[in-house]
């Protein structure tokens, strides 16, 4: 394509936006350059990728470009942080009637690019247990090999604990199953929940260290398998039952302790007060809750953790701030003992696990395909920027009925 027909995009663009923490090149080699240093660089591979931004401003049309290879970015975590940050000023009238005009002649007449096979737009009531499964299974349908690239041999998807003494991700995990089977005090007999038990770790950990009798339940059909398995290759299979379940279908309490670990985000507004609710049911008098989850510190008005995450990642998943999760477990008569913050820990946690996500990135894409090693490979990092701008933090709730 010949340099001029993307002249009047440029002379547009550089008009429009005259601060530009970012540079654009495009897909006949030409670019407007960033205004600011150490600046990302987007490049635009072809005239779709603008339809694609232009069709949804903002993140979900950039995210949905680059999960189809349409975008790239020189330096990722740069390009994250300017979109979580940039504010474009208004465009009057003739900026956009001249940017409208300049996309048509630098692209032409372009069809609309149809989204990305790995996005997901939900149906229906938020929080039912069949769209709270569908929603569990987008998310975890890449495969239990798919997560094993990143995650320490535990296969524990939450944050670990760094304030002891460990030195390596698997030791800092472990240090966390730990202080959660410490925080409930567990016991030799007693019998405990574990919901959203994700691969098995904490029920494991918790029956091999505690003799505990332990329930795990998982939505996710490929991970309560190998969950079973895990449990049987530690030889706890007598004391342990991993079960595909929502919290909601649980009925054979009562329990001695529940813990939900990385679960709660997924609860929403909608079901919080159930969820408080059904976990109360479950326990004994006097018996002991850890939850452990992600908690929004900004952006309370916001329905959802934004439009990217919405569609590719974690559909239905909204961290609730602290306060309407503790507000939830007051309301049902639970008391609040204990409340511990792990924000720089999820930090650092999620940084090892980008490590070892970029080292096999390969068997990454053998293994899910290039959409979702896109996606994964995005999502990690803007998981990290959260806890490190102060967007979110993880607690530890202790709670006892």
């Amino acid at each position: 394509m010949a340099l001029s027909q993307t002249a009047p995009l440029r002379e547009a663009v550089a008009d429009a936006l005259p601060r530009r923490p970012f540079g654009l090149r495009f897909w006949d080699g030409s670019d407007v350059p960033a205004t600011e240093p150490d600046s990302p660089t987007l490049t635009f591979n072809t005239p779709q990728a603008l339809a694609h931004v232009l069709r949804a401003p903002g993140e979900l049309g950039l995210g949905r470009a680059y999960v189809a290879g349409m975008i790239e970015v020189d330096d990722l975590e740069g390009a994250l942080r300017m979109v979580d940050t940039f504010e474009p000023p208004p465009l009057s009238l003739r900026q956009r009637a001249e940017l409208a005009v300049a996309v048509l002649r630098a692209c032409g007449v372009v069809a609309l690019p149809p989204v990305p096979k790995a996005e997901l737009r939900l149906r229906g009531a938020r929080h039912t247990i069949a769209r709270d499964r569908r929603a569990v299974q987008h998310h975890y349908d890449v495969g239990n090999e798919f997560f094993a690239l990143f995650l320490d041999p535990s296969m524990t998807y939450s944050c670990a604990y760094w304030k002891g003494r460990a030195t390596t991700l698997a030791e800092a995990q472990e240090a966390k199953l730990e202080l959660v089977c410490k925080k409930l005090a567990l016991s030799q007999g007693e019998r405990v929940l574990d919901v959203g038990c994700g691969w098995g770790s904490f029920v494991i950990h918790a029956a091999l260290r505690h003799g505990v009798r332990a329930v795990g339940i998982t939505l996710a059909e490929a991970q309560a398998r190998l969950a079973r398995e895990r449990v049987r290759e530690a030889g706890v299979a007598d004391r342990v039952e991993i079960r595909l379940a929502d919290y909601r279908e649980v009925s054979d309490g009562p329990f001695d302790a529940i813990a939900s670990i990385g679960m709660v985000e997924h609860v929403g507004a909608e079901q919080i007060d159930v969820y408080a609710r059904r976990l109360h049911r479950l326990l004994k008098p006097g018996g002991r809750l850890l939850n452990h989850g992600i908690a929004k510190l900004k952006d309370f008005d916001t329905p959802d953790e934004g439009a990217f995450s919405e569609r590719f990642v974690f559909p239905d998943g909204v961290p609730l701030p602290l306060s309407r999760v503790l507000h939830a477990l007051e309301r049902t008569e639970f008391t609040t003992t204990h409340v511990e913050g792990l924000q720089d820990d999820y930090a650092r946690t999620i940084g090892y696990w980008i490590e070892s996500f970029d080292a096999h990135w390969d068997d990454a894409v053998r293994l899910a395909g290039i959409e979702r090693a896109r996606i994964w490979r995005l999502y990690l990092r803007a998981a990290r920027q959260g806890f490190e701008t102060g967007w979110a933090s993880v607690y530890q709730v202790l709670a006892h009925r």
